[in-house]
């Protein structure tokens, strides 16, 4: 489950829609709710629309007889933004730097001789030109969101004397510099773990080029397992355990939190080679594809009996082409959709190979990648299991159900980034009647006319009411329509890719 909630952050370009979380900020942070919002929204007074009107007037007059003026301050103002260095950016050697700047993360850095003390939780910067430095940080990218950030465990990064380390030999010498991070908080929800987790660490490592260590917080085994893949394509090196591994590791430079752009994003103007989220595709391509080989290697070892049943019938229509393939994720907890077999029928009817796919916490994501990656269309409900977006080819179609209440986190979560990725996204907004809550509510009661009232009040209610507490059986007279719009669009595609082949 996504933990979201809408708020909007001060930023230097636009606003920040941030996730679910009780949080402090600094006194200068300015914050306004969702809550707060939709609560001024509808008790503002006429006297608001006519001073709104006033200053529009205003802007209009300045835009009109100054437009040189107003521009050119403008522009003066995005150069010196543009230009203005980065925190950390100039760092000197034998030397701690934190950048607090970000709302979403901290990241510090260290250079010169760092030595890891796992048993006091610290990294030492050994340096003669000592000072009484003493930084904090909890590697982790929801800094916001106090609940979580209790469970990661802080790190101390203090620069000492030569004379207070005599007993901090180096055990490991590396050449390379390390990173850290941490793989707890939400570990466990395929959502967090690439948004908190994957996705920055790419985001902050791939500009090595395999060259860098990690050093891991909250290790976790199966976490290594599920995703070593992919961390072996961004780091050449053994991971480090830092909590259980007790020796004394020397590095000349230490990384500690990782970046974070958007929700499952990369913005290429913050990456120095500019770098997009494809790229990040293209890394997990090549990360699946040795466990794919063996996969369908697997596939072909088994009995012919077996290989039948698990083959689709009918992959091509009438007129010999092969069917686009359309993947159904199922979901067997809250927001199922109570009439999948009938959607399998009508998506058939409209000219579609169909497979139903439900991963589990075990399955392994070179599977899921496998399926969805030679897939023309993924169709689900809102909820984790719709980070898969990620595993579909660019210009491949995401069909996303979203049910009542759940608008705005279904586009700012998945839907947005899809369209990033470079998939054609459909959404399917439920009316109430697809709704299992319109057999358990008045017709007029604000859970079905006014959901955003609802989700007002709270995470817990957004939760416990719409997450949590309902299904969804579709029209699937509306919905056919999309399945058609789906269908049309990889035929031009298909006639596209061979005129020009």
């Amino acid at each position: 489950m996504v933990h979201f909630h809408r708020i909007l952050l001060p930023q230097q370009k636009k606003p920040d829609l941030e996730q679910q979380g009780s949080f402090k900020l600094h006194s200068w942070n300015k914050i306004m709710s969702y809550d707060y919002y939709l609560s001024i929204r509808n008790h503002r007074s006429n006297t608001g629309y006519l001073r709104l009107l006033l200053l529009f007037s205003m802007f209009s007059f300045i835009l009109l007889f100054s437009p040189r003026l107003f521009f050119s301050s403008f522009y003066t103002l995005e150069n010196q933004e543009e230009n203005w260095p980065a925190p950390c950016s100039n760092m000197q050697n034998n030397a701690i730097c934190c950048d607090r700047t970000a709302l979403r993360t901290d990241v510090c850095f260290m250079r010169g001789d760092v030595r890891t003390d796992s048993s006091s939780n610290s990294f030492f910067l050994v340096s003669g030109n000592s000072s009484n430095i003493d930084e904090k940080i909890r590697p982790y990218t929801r800094k916001w969101e106090t609940s979580v950030m209790s469970t990661i465990d802080e790190l101390h990064l203090k620069m000492v004397s030569p004379q207070s380390m005599p007993s901090k030999t180096c055990d490991v010498v590396h050449n390379v510099p390390a990173v850290v991070f941490s793989t707890g908080g939400y570990t466990g929800n395929v959502y967090h773990e690439f948004n908190d987790g994957i996705i920055p660490l790419y985001i902050t490592s791939q500009k090595f080029n395999g060259e860098v260590v990690f050093v891991m917080l909250e290790y976790h085994d199966w976490w290594m397992t599920k995703y070593g893949y992919v961390v072996s394509r961004l780091s050449n090196y053994p991971a480090i355990d830092f909590s259980n591994d007790k020796r004394t590791h020397c590095f000349s430079e230490v990384i500690v939190g990782l970046r974070i752009h958007d929700e499952l994003a990369i913005d290429p103007a913050k990456m120095d080679d500019h770098k997009t989220i494809r790229d990040f595709r293209n890394l997990l391509d090549e990360a699946y594809k040795p466990r794919i080989r063996g996969i369908i290697k697997e596939e072909a070892e088994k009995p012919r009996r077996v290989q039948k049943a698990q083959r689709p019938s009918n992959t091509q229509n009438q007129l010999g082409i092969e069917k686009p393939k359309l993947v159904i994720i199922s979901r067997n907890g809250s927001r199922k959709i109570e009439n999948e077999g009938r959607l399998v029928k009508v998506a058939k009817e409209v000219g579609f190979n169909v497979e139903i796919l439900r991963p589990k916490r075990s399955t392994e994501l070179e599977k899921i990648y496998m399926h969805l990656n030679s897939s023309d269309v993924m169709v689900g409900v809102h909820g984790a299991a719709m980070t898969h977006f990620l595993f579909m080819r660019p210009g491949s179609v995401f069909i996303q159900v979203v049910p009542l209440g759940t608008d705005w986190a279904a586009e700012t979560y998945y839907g947005e980034p899809a369209v990033k990725l470079g998939l054609r996204y459909i959404n399917y907004k439920i009316l109430p009647k697809e709704s299992s809550l319109y057999e358990e509510y008045k017709k007029d009661d604000p859970v079905l006319r006014d959901p955003d009232s609802i989700n007002a009040k709270g995470w817990q209610y957004t939760k416990k009411v719409y997450l949590d507490g309902q299904n969804v059986k579709l029209d699937l007279v509306r919905f056919r329509k999309r399945l058609i719009r789906a269908y049309q669009y990889i035929l031009r595609r298909r006639q596209q890719e061979n005129m020009m082949s």
